[in-house]
């Protein structure tokens, strides 16, 4: 079986202001291979030297973002917080690609519901959200993340699909995967304690808490 190409496994972060280079600079640390885009030649010499790929476009053509080969890469993220009309156009051009996780930052309410409304699937608030916490999100399966300086982290995440079913005694999640889950909510239901006889269902949300590694593997869990 040959190997995947970086575009297909790697995320694309257009927008190299304060939000999107961290967030770049963050998903790098993780060990994804980024392809940054920015527009101010600034940023991309400044950011070149950081980060594997840098390049200065106009990403608000379709033309120009399959030039660069992002019709390969199944995320990206538009970071772009200074021109809306750049954000939507970008947002637009990446869906009519057929990109399947457009993540977009949103700079208001308004903002975030045009940015869904033109194919954004996933819009964040960089006033609430950090880079490190997003990247999380972008290439885990939680569906919330909070970390803390100690290498320690607490997470929402669904069921893995091979647990449903089991207890949490049986499953041992603390000595088996290094995390202790603290809270479970049934569909249509309101957030619990959980117990050793808590029996884990196929449509329940966990929170888990444990190390950084241990908490995104146990999310993982296929």
């Amino acid at each position: 079986m040959s190997a995947r190409r970086p575009e297909e496994t790697g995320i694309a972060v257009i927008g190299l202001g304060r939000f999107g280079s961290r967030l770049a600079d963050s998903l790098s640390r993780l060990g994804y291979e980024v392809l940054a885009i920015d527009h101010d030649p600034a940023r991309v010499q400044h950011w070149s030297a950081d980060l594997d790929r840098v390049v200065q476009a106009d990403t608000t053509e379709e033309a120009v973002l399959r030039q660069l080969g992002l019709a390969d890469f199944r995320r990206v993220v538009v970071a772009i917080g200074a021109s809306l009309e750049a954000s939507v156009l970008t947002v637009l051009a990446l869906a009519e690609l057929g990109i399947e996780q457009i993540w977009a930052r949103a700079t208001s309410e308004k903002h975030a519901k045009i940015l869904h409304s033109v194919g954004a699937h996933h819009v964040v608030f960089p006033e609430a959200e950090t880079g490190e916490r997003v990247a999380h999100l972008i290439v885990s399966r939680m569906l919330d993340f909070i970390e803390f300086d100690d290498d320690f982290a607490i997470a929402k995440v669904k069921v893995p699909a091979p647990l449903v079913g089991r207890s949490l005694r049986d499953i041992a999640p603390q000595d088996r995967y290094g995390v202790m889950v603290v809270g479970e909510k049934q569909a249509g239901e309101r957030f619990r304690y959980v117990g050793p006889d808590t029996v884990l269902e196929a449509d329940s949300v966990l929170i888990v808490e444990g190390g950084i590694t241990q908490v995104q593997r146990f999310s993982a869990l296929a």
